[in-house]
């Protein structure tokens, strides 16, 4: 159970078989929606993990608030019968890499038998929901696909929010997740995957065309990432009158394998942002875009949600944005 699997990791005295062994901790931190609140020897958060991860003042004001407050939570089933809805981030929380982390399996199923709703919220916009839903499969969890939020859902959720026209186009840097939800809610799209191996010959007078048409830009994680992309991109927000630039999320690193960290789409998104000039709408954490669609879609209050990851500056970050509560646990990095 949470309950168990919080005190233990707190206090390293109950079965470590079981649930003990849930995110893989040896603790687990409790964050109130005006304060943050985390424990353990690791509190400094690793140096090169994440203060040189966000060079934003505002995020490092964030963690050295955080750091002042830090208090390990104490009573598991009291923030269990205090909230009605439990978000979890996925990468780091409830998988690393195509590995399911100890003791998730048993937690998810105690939440969901004491009524709790379960939503599962990542920044990862590679996969649509529906190919979440399979990966939550494939590790043998049982996720329904309107339970799963990912940013590339984010991404088509905002543009049907702000009546994007169906007329228009989406140009995008990233991969298939995007494309699909994309499909999925009738917008017109470009790029993607099939423009990583397009190359830029460049020569005297040359000039790269690009579609008029395009009133979007969005921009995710992408292992096809290239120049072509980048000009492209940059041609469409620079020069289409109004076109938007949108970012799935800005994250410092990813867990593309449980073997290390490795570079994220704010990497992506920094090459657009320095050749634009122009600061990115961000739809995934920290931005309130996801978590006032949730309250909205489940009729639930804020207070009543708890925000479950394993990041200060997009997980802990967005529940206190959301003004939520907040659980992090130090399974994605330590």
């Amino acid at each position: 159970m949470l309950s168990k699997a919080v005190a233990s990791a707190v206090s390293v005295t109950l079965n470590p078989k079981t649930t003990s062994k849930f995110f893989g901790l040896k603790r687990v931190s409790f964050v109130s929606s005006d304060s943050l609140v985390f424990g353990g020897k690791n509190s400094s958060f690793n140096a090169d993990g994440l203060k040189k991860s966000r060079s934003c003042s505002r995020m490092e004001s964030f963690v050295t608030k955080a750091s002042a407050s830090a208090q390990p939570l104490k009573n598991a089933d009291e923030l269990i019968d205090s909230v009605e809805t439990f978000i979890f981030d996925c990468d780091g929380v409830i998988w690393k890499g195509d590995k399911l982390i100890d003791g998730v399996p048993e937690t998810l199923d105690m939440l969901r038998s004491k009524g709790k709703r379960l939503v599962f919220v990542t920044n990862n916009s590679t996969k649509s929901r529906k190919q979440y839903g399979k990966k939550f499969e494939t590790l043998g969890l049982t996720v329904t696909e309107e339970e799963i939020f990912a940013s590339s859902f984010a991404a088509a959720a905002y543009l049907k929010s702000i009546d994007f026209p169906k007329d228009k186009k989406v140009y995008v840097v990233g991969e298939d997740g995007i494309l699909k939800e994309l499909e999925l809610a009738g917008f017109q799209y470009l790029g993607g995957p099939e423009d990583g191996g397009k190359k830029i010959e460049l020569k005297p007078g040359f000039l790269m065309e690009h579609d008029k048409d395009v009133g979007a830009v969005v921009v995710g994680f992408d292992r096809y990432f290239n120049y072509y992309k980048v000009q492209y991109g940059t041609l469409c927000i620079r020069e289409n009158p109004g076109c938007l630039f949108i970012a799935t999320n800005r994250d410092a690193v990813t867990h593309l394998t449980d073997a290390q960290e490795w570079a994220g789409g704010g990497s992506m998104v920094g090459a657009f942002v320095g050749s634009t000039q122009r600061e990115p709408l961000v739809v995934g954490k920290p931005s309130t875009f996801m978590m006032d669609y949730l309250a909205n879609k489940f009729g639930i209050q804020k207070s009543q949600i708890c925000m479950v990851g394993d990041r200060l500056d997009t997980d802990i970050l967005f529940g206190q944005n959301g003004g939520c509560k907040t659980l992090l646990v130090l399974s994605g990095k330590w």
